[in-house]
């Protein structure tokens, strides 16, 4: 805690630091050599394409000399490998007899590169079923080796799962057969399809330009088209507030805090995937935060700035626009653990401009944060502290690229088998176009958040410090609505759940299927959608999430009814008339987007 400053540290009655055992002011680190730590960093993170070497040899050296001495590990994985080969053996000779043979394994839930029937087919069905076996192998092999770290053992695993997905006989277009039959199809045409294809993506990469098909999704037209006028901006947000679509609207308006990762229109796609728009016509009020997308300039941005100048902005305007009423706060993501820290350091000073709180598959306790944390731990920070030191900022391909790697299959082989082997272009949707509509992080909020939330987890331990009191959040005493999502590798719902451990207060959790994006773009209407809810009050006991899962039935359909039935309970009951745009304080400064939202 001895970076806490003297203004802090007086607030919360702690006692000045002191120098530990062994040093003394003198051996502080002179600025100018920290500045060397940082560019030999940023040269190495060039070098390294921004992970960390160091981090990944101690995890493969851990797991190493541990498996070097479990001679009982040793023996098991031999066991499997001996069982694994009469399985592969007992299938190719079922398929070579011409017999009705069942696949020995079958792929990962998921995983969809075996599951056209031409990988039924000899020798195809070989191929993958001996893929799929010593994929299983590996993973066996680099977990439960006694004594490994929990983080180099999935760091490891990680790492071997990539290592093995390139050799994959769904990647080669000698061994994929609906590679090979779509040859046959176009007489080759496919190739040279696919060549065209490949020349197209490595011109726009090279030209810095979006992908091919976004230009179908223009912004203020196709996307983030909902009718509205920006009424406020500062140096870090533009305020949005939608015109009403209603002659009466509820009386509490909802504010939305979307992640500064993303483009604030993940929740106003095209009309019909739109949640703004579904909000504004069930009858209420919305205002959006459209966050900057920052530049070198704004290096020193704090994740107390983002806090400041962006919700607690936000919501004096909002208070201006329409006094006297309570919001319902709104946050996605990074802007829902903002949020949560923000409605915590208000409970905790007594104010209560809030009339409720949501959170979208946003996490704040940080100890299981998912397949994200493979690439942060404090080798991996330090790699990612001088390279965002070096340019200001952490750019939108630096991030793009660890969350391709966490759904490889999906984001790069796919794509690679279809838009290059056999000549399709995959096609381009309304999320995919946002998705490659990315946005820089500052160095020092960036380097605060990883440090703050990931790895020392301050918001769920209580040592979240904002105006000189923890912000804990305990003190968030309006109600809780929180979405998780099933196949999130981002915030994994069972870390989102744990929510209902920190706050004391009524908790509405609700789990639907999708990832981190599109379990959240779930409108009314989508086919295959379902979602589980279940309510704690604020004295019930907590269950944990097996228990909840249990508990909670599975309904079809979308989530969203649900929150605007939970916003109209917790809102007065007569609705009012809407509010003018932008209000006498606030005349409107343009038209919706906006002008930070088409920012590159």
């Amino acid at each position: 805690m001895n970076d806490i400053p003297p203004r802090d540290r007086a607030a919360l009655h702690l006692p000045e630091p002191t120098a530990r055992q062994g040093t003394s002011d003198a051996d502080e680190m002179p600025e100018a050599l920290r500045a060397l730590n940082r560019m030999q960093a940023a040269t190495a993170s060039k070098l390294t394409g921004g992970l960390s070497p160091v981090g990944l040899s101690l995890a493969v050296m851990d797991w190493w000399m541990h498996l070097m001495m479990a001679p009982g590990k040793q023996m098991q994985l031999a066991q499997k490998a001996m069982r694994k080969t009469a399985r592969l053996g007992m299938h190719a000779a079922a398929v070579a007899s011409g017999a009705e043979a069942a696949p020995s394994i079958e792929p990962l839930p998921g995983d969809n590169r075996f599951r056209a029937e031409l990988w039924r087919q000899p020798p195809f069905s070989n191929w993958a079923q001996a893929f799929l076996l010593n994929q299983q192998w590996w993973h066996q092999a680099t977990h439960d080796v006694p004594g490994v770290a929990p983080h180099h053992e999935d760091v490891v695993s990680f790492t071997t799962r990539q290592m093995l997905d390139v050799f994959s006989p769904s990647n080669s277009p000698f061994t994929n057969p609906e590679v090979i039959a779509r040859t046959i199809a176009t007489g080759g045409q496919n190739f040279v399809q696919g060549w065209r294809n490949w020349l197209e993506d490595s011109q726009r990469i090279l030209l810095k330009q979006p992908p091919a098909g976004t230009e179908a999704f223009r912004v203020g037209e196709d996307v983030a088209a909902t009718p509205g006028k920006v009424v406020f901006r500062n140096h870090l947000i533009e305020l949005i507030q939608y015109a009403p679509a209603t002659g009466k609207v509820v009386a509490e308006p909802v504010l939305i805090v979307p992640a500064w990762i993303m483009k604030y229109y993940i929740l106003d796609l095209s009309p019909q995937n739109s949640l703004i728009r579904h909000l504004v016509g069930t009858g209420h009020t919305v205002f959006c935060i459209s966050w900057r997308n920052p530049s070198a300039e704004d290096r020193e941005l704090s994740m107390d700035d983002y806090r400041r100048m962006g919700v607690m902005a936000a919501l004096d305007a909002v208070g201006d626009i329409v006094p006297g009423a309570r919001a319902h706060a709104t946050g996605y993501c990074l802007g829902g653990t903002l949020l949560a820290i923000a409605a915590a350091a208000m409970g905790g000073s007594g104010d209560g401009r809030l009339a409720s709180v949501t959170l979208f598959a946003a996490q704040t306790d940080f100890t299981e944060p998912g397949e994200l944390a493979l690439f942060i731990d404090h080798s991996q920070l330090r790699v990612m502290e001088g390279m965002m030191w070096d340019q200001g900022y952490l750019a939108a391909d630096q991030m793009a690229g660890a969350f391709q790697l966490l759904r490889s299959n999906d984001l790069i082989w796919s794509r690679l088998v279809k838009d290059y082997m056999t000549g399709q272009r995959t096609a381009m949707t309304d999320l995919m176009a946002w998705n490659a509509d990315a946005t820089h992080m500052p160095y020092r909020m960036h380097s605060e958040y990883l440090q703050r939330l990931y790895l020392d987890n301050e918001l769920a331990a209580g040592r979240f410090v904002v105006d000189g009191r923890p912000a804990a959040l305990q003190n968030i005493r309006v109600p809780l609505f929180v979405v998780g999502t099933e196949r999130d590798h981002v915030a994994p719902w069972r870390s989102v759940y744990k929510i209902h451990y920190l706050a004391d207060t009524d908790v509405t959790f609700v789990l639907t299927s999708g990832g981190h994006n599109a379990g959240i773009v779930s409108p009314p209407g989508h086919p295959r959608r379902h979602y589980r809810l279940a309510r704690q009050r604020k004295d019930d006991h907590v269950v944990g999430t097996e228990d909840w899962l249990a508990a909670a039935p599975t309904k079809p359909g979308s989530w969203w009814p649900e929150w605007i039935a939970w916003l109209d309970a917790n809102s007065t009951p007569d609705r009012v008339a809407p509010p003018v745009l932008g209000g006498p304080g606030h005349p409107p400064i343009m038209d919706a987007p906006g002008s930070y939202v088409l920012q590159r």
